[in-house]
Formats: structure tokens, C-alpha cells, sequence
């Protein structure tokens, strides 16, 4: 990870960065003594009483599924790109800030990681470059000894920049010129009973034909779900399931939050050159096509 004056150099200069930075960095860079120079924080948590039980000092609450919404009939879209412009403007977004961006943790089920990976996505898809994931999120700044703080913090409106980047996210039509191609890889993130199609959650059950199992969980710490493992760790798993920096991967999940996490990791932790996110998912697959595109059910898990 970078230094501390790495950090506050990238915060004031706006060099395009995106990936993890320590709790104790980070409370370092909220503390800065220059109001100017701290960072844009950013809670994703979902559930807004979680907020206001403690949260990161300066954190403004921009619940992730606000970003969400239903769509001739698929719930969870992304919303079209006015609105989410207004909400991250709104939430302080800025092109010329360092972002932390943060949740908490917890043993599985806990995957309000999920939640953090999702925004830091959006972010980057709307051209934010600036960011960190605050690794182990609320629970390890806690555990570090760190107070939570009370009070409410509100960013003043942010401004983004002119272009984003839409080339990191793929429709279904690309999926399936995607798949069965030398060199492609589809990976599905989810747990291995919904993969299999084991589940009660989904209106068709399965996953999309030739995608392997990848459950995200695999590349966190079991104590704190926030909390990634090491690049060695992580380099490992990926490597025993067949996920190689030399392939062209596209992940996915239900909704994409599962997915975000994958495609953090491989792109920005570890520094895989071809990575997408599909945004519709399966949530979106299974509907599409008068619920008629192509499912398989069971399988194993990828390199288990």
C-alpha cells in the first residue's frame, strides 16, 4: 500500500488511481490539518440507522441502492445517467478529490463490501479516478482502537468530470459474443448453491452457459468480510480456478454488486489489463427474450 504522503500527493494532484488504502491511513488523510486536503468519505451502507449508530469521521451517507431502481419490469437498473450524474454530485463527488469509500464487516452473510465495490464502480464508470477502498471498513477502524463518530456530514455538491468511462461495463448481447471464445472467461460471483441454481431468490435458476464459479468471499478475510487478503493470497485463489491476467474476463453475479467486487479485485488490486463488468446480470438475463436465453444448472466450484 502507499505511503501517507503518496496518498496526499495523488489527493492533491488528481492522478487517475483506484484501489485500497490502510484504516490508519486513512485516518491520517481525514485528520489532515488542511480542510482542503482531507478526502471525500463515503459510507455505502444500505441500511441508514447503521449510519447513524457510528460511521467514519467526515462520512457522507450515500446509500448504494439509491443508485438502483426498476426498469421496464427488472428491478435494481442502474438509473439512467442524469439522475446518477445528480446523486453523485449531490453525494460530493468530485474530480479533483481523493475518495475513500467504506462499509463495514462481518462473517458471511455479511456483504456490505458489496455495497463499496458497487459505488466505487459507478464512480469510476462516471470518470472518478481518485479512489480508495478503506480495507476492513467500519469494523477494523473500530477494532484498530479508531472512535466512530455521530455527528452528520454532508459533502458540498461535487463536480464531475466531462467524460466518463461506459467501455468497462457490457449489455448481454456482448456476453454471449463473449463466451466460448479462445482467451474469454466468464466468471459468475455468487455462492456456488445459486451457480448450481439451488436457490429460492431467482425467477429461472442456474447461471449463464460457460460461465465457472467464483464466489467473491473467496478473496476476503474470514473475520471481516471488508477485509481483503493478501495480493499472494488472493493471486493464489484466482490462479487455482483458472482466473489468469492473460485472459479477456467479464464477471457477473445477481445485480452486479458481487460482480463489482470481482472486478475491483482483478483490475484494480492486481492489475489484470482485460477486465468488464456485466451490469444487468442475472437479475436481467433471466427476463430477457420473453424469459427464453439459454441456462445450465449444477457445476462445481472453479478450482475446488
Amino acid at each position: 500500500m502507499k505511503s501517507i504522503f503518496a496518498l496526499i500527493l495523488l489527493a492533491t494532484t488528481a492522478q487517475a488511481d483506484i484501489g485500497l488504502i490502510s484504516v490508519a491511513e486513512a485516518k491520517k488523510l481525514i485528520e489532515h490539518p488542511d480542510a482542503a486536503q482531507r478526502p471525500i468519505v463515503l459510507d455505502t451502507r444500505g441500511g441508514y440507522k447503521d449510519y447513524f449508530r457510528g460511521h467514519l469521521p467526515t462520512a457522507h451517507h450515500i446509500n448504494f441502492d439509491t443508485l438502483r431502481g426498476t426498469d421496464a419490469a427488472v428491478p435494481v437498473q442502474y438509473l439512467p445517467d442524469s439522475i446518477t450524474k445528480a446523486l453523485l454530485k449531490r453525494a460530493g463527488a468530485d474530480k479533483n478529490r481523493l475518495h475513500l469509500v467504506y462499509a463495514t464487516g462481518a462473517k458471511l452473510p455479511n456483504d456490505e463490501i458489496l455495497s463499496t465495490s458497487m459505488v466505487v464502480y459507478v464512480l469510476e464508470k462516471f470518470g472518478i479516478q481518485n479512489i480508495r477502498v478503506v480495507d476492513g471498513g467500519l469494523a477494523e477502524w473500530t477494532e484498530q482502537g479508531f472512535p466512530a463518530a455521530k455527528d452528520y456530514f454532508g459533502n458540498p455538491a461535487g463536480s464531475l468530470p466531462w467524460k466518463g468511462d461506459k467501455s468497462i461495463g457490457v449489455d448481454v448481447k456482448t456476453v454471449q459474443a463473449h463466451v466460448g471464445k479462445p482467451g474469454n472467461l466468464l466468471v459468475d460471483a455468487r455462492p456456488l448453491n445459486e451457480y448450481q441454481g439451488n436457490d429460492d431468490v431467482w425467477l429461472r435458476k442456474g447461471h449463464i452457459p460457460g460461465a465457472i464459479s467464483f464466489h467473491w468471499a473467496r478473496l476476503m478475510q474470514q473475520s471481516n468480510t471488508h477485509k481483503f487478503k493478501s495480493v499472494s493470497a488472493m493471486k493464489a485463489e484466482l490462479t487455482k480456478a483458472g482466473i489468469t491476467p492473460d485472459q479477456n474476463i467479464i464477471c457477473y453475479c445477481g445485480t452486479s454488486r458481487e460482480g463489482s467486487l470481482i472486478y475491483f479485485t482483478l483490475k484494480h488490486l492486481l492489475g489484470y489489463p482485460n477486465v468488464r463488468l456485466y451490469e444487468g446480470s442475472w437479475k436481467e438475463y433471466v427476463w430477457l427474450n420473453g424469459k427464453s436465453l439459454p441456462a445450465e444448472t449444477g457445476g462445481k466450484a472453479a478450482g475446488k
